[in-house]
């Protein structure tokens, strides 16, 4: 069992950091980049499209909500910014693992950050294409419903489509948007007449295969194959296309704010404590461990290490002010968005371009569209590129086939199979399967790494003092054991279906690590080599 737990020694992974070379990734990113980098992963998915989805569980405390998931995130990473400055690798919360708590550790959270970065990348895949939907429709362009959602989220359209025109027709007096109209597409929705289902199936003219009927989000999959291919030309081009992008995504952000506030009613906020958080402080946990999603993404430019020119320097500038400008924005945009919209009005897939858009401010609303799509671009970007370098780190370490994972493009110095791969797999999850769902699993797996990432900051400490650290996580024990705390609360609030969905997932990589790893991994190997006379 010893050997499940074995180290990769820490004077090995910081001879890895020096290597150059043309089998080696290219150091080319300064603190401006990493920065960039890091507000592209964080501001997108949760303004733009979760903030919606955290409403309905916290009400106007969504603001409470991005308070709690900022605090989470914000304790977890002072304790990747120890990490990230000390041991400048691509492999992020995988490698921390394995210099502290071993190679069965390191493996499980590298097949939990599958979890984070290549579903996460499928969830703002899908996103993207609610917005791009929105778009279209800004031009009188319409999609078939089948090409423009998956299956289940098409079916679902439709009978909205349908519920609005049978309210209306039930009773003309009723306006569009209001609580009563709302109401009253609720009922027919909950009640589920065949009327309304045939009408929606009718709506959805969906082609059947082997007798069922099919749906592929067609946006969400062309995004997702665009982005791959960025991703393969190279990290240079990669930055510099998200620096553009998250320009305009922070001015549309800005722009949210300053015009959103003129039409906020302090009423939709509440009056008191039972208003404000209908739910109590159980539906603000609910809500923040849902729109956690918005955060993940900090964590990301640590995979980015090997590439930057200056790592022990700048990773911890790119990480932790990166964070905090986040929350900031974020808990502004919450204000915002739950004091223009009754909290049970406000929209699931593209709550602020809808707000805007009840108002009447259509140009306002063609805007935030457009942000939220350049928005959600950046954030897929820095997922798949997150992903694609924790797969090299672990192929490197012979726990995947290195041939193909860690392979460098003679030219463009990037692990081009595996990006190809994980961008083609990212463009299939994300066309195939609901967004909720999707976001979820991504939440959880997120979370357990961020708990992972504290306990092996405590462990160093004991298991290793004296080691040089460029960036030292202030007052531990209390931060990574206040990151614990919060981010474990978190993972509780998921609720059991995610537990289990988590559970399954590290059952199957358990599987590939006794099936191939195990036996493949250089630190065994190396182990080995030291018993043997």
């Amino acid at each position: 069992m010893t050997d499940l737990f074995a180290k990769k020694p820490l004077d090995l992974l910081l001879e890895e950091a020096r290597e150059t070379g043309s089998h080696s990734l290219k150091r080319t990113l300064g603190v401006f980049q990493l920065t960039a980098l890091g507000v592209g992963a964080v501001i997108g998915a949760g303004i733009f499209v979760l903030s919606g989805l955290g409403a309905h569980y916290a009400g106007p405390g969504l603001m409470l909500s991005f308070v709690l998931s900022g605090l989470g995130c914000t304790f977890a990473a002072l304790c990747y910014a120890e990490f990230a400055a000390m041991i400048p690798l691509a492999g992020s919360a995988y490698t921390y693992a394995y210099a502290t708590l071993g190679e069965i550790i390191a493996w499980i959270i590298g097949w939990d950050l599958t979890l984070e970065y290549a579903m996460g990348a499928s969830t703002v895949s899908s996103g993207w294409s609610n917005h791009f939907i929105e778009l279209l429709n800004i031009f009188h362009i319409k999609m078939p419903l089948w090409l423009a959602y998956d299956h289940w989220t098409g079916l679902s359209q439709a009978q909205k489509i349908v519920a609005r025109q049978m309210a209306q027709a039930s009773d003309p007096t009723l306006v569009p948007g209001t609580q009563a109209f709302l109401n009253k597409v609720t009922a027919i929705m909950g009640a589920q007449s065949p009327e309304l289902l045939q009408k929606a199936h009718d709506l959805l003219n969906a082609p059947h295969l082997f007798g069922y009927e099919i749906g592929v989000n067609v946006p969400a999959f062309v995004i997702a194959l665009v982005i791959t291919a960025i991703l393969v030309i190279g990290i240079k081009e990669s930055a510099r296309f998200n620096a553009t992008i998250v320009t305009i995504k922070v001015g549309v952000v800005f722009f949210v704010i300053g015009l959103g506030i003129r039409y906020v009613s302090a009423v939709n906020w509440g009056s008191d404590w039972a208003s404000f958080a209908p739910f109590g402080f159980s539906g603000i946990g609910a809500g923040a461990a849902y729109i956690f999603f918005a955060y993940i993404g900090f964590d990301a430019v640590s995979t980015t290490a090997q590439e930057a020119k200056n790592p022990q320097r700048d990773l911890p500038i790119g990480i932790i002010p990166s964070l905090l400008v986040c929350t900031v924005l974020y808990i502004a945009v919450a204000a915002v968005l739950t004091g223009m919209v009754p909290w049970r009005e406000v929209n699931i897939e593209a709550p602020i371009a809808r707000a805007f858009l009840d108002r009447g401010l259509t140009g306002a609303s063609n805007i935030i569209t457009l942000g939220a799509l350049a928005g959600l671009t950046s954030v897929m970007l820095v997922m798949l590129l997150g992903q694609t370098r924790v797969l090299y780190s672990m192929a490197n370490d012979g726990l995947l086939p290195k041939k193909f994972f860690a392979e460098i493009h003679p030219r463009f110095r990037t692990p081009w199979k595996n990006t190809m791969l994980v961008g083609l797999l990212a463009a299939i999850v994300g066309s195939l399967t609901p967004i909720d769902d999707i976001g979820k699993m991504v939440n959880i797996g997120t979370l357990l790494a961020f708990v992972i990432v504290c306990i092996a900051i405590l462990a160093l400490r004991h298991t290793n003092p004296g080691q040089p650290r460029p960036f030292r996580t202030p007052w531990v024990p209390f931060v990574p054991v206040m990151g614990i705390i919060f981010n474990g609360y978190m993972m509780y609030k998921l609720g059991w279906i995610n537990w289990a969905r988590l559970i399954i997932w590290l059952i199957i990589g358990m599987v590939v690590y006794f099936t191939y790893s195990r036996k493949h991994s250089r630190v065994q190997a190396a182990l080995s080599a030291r018993k043997t006379p």
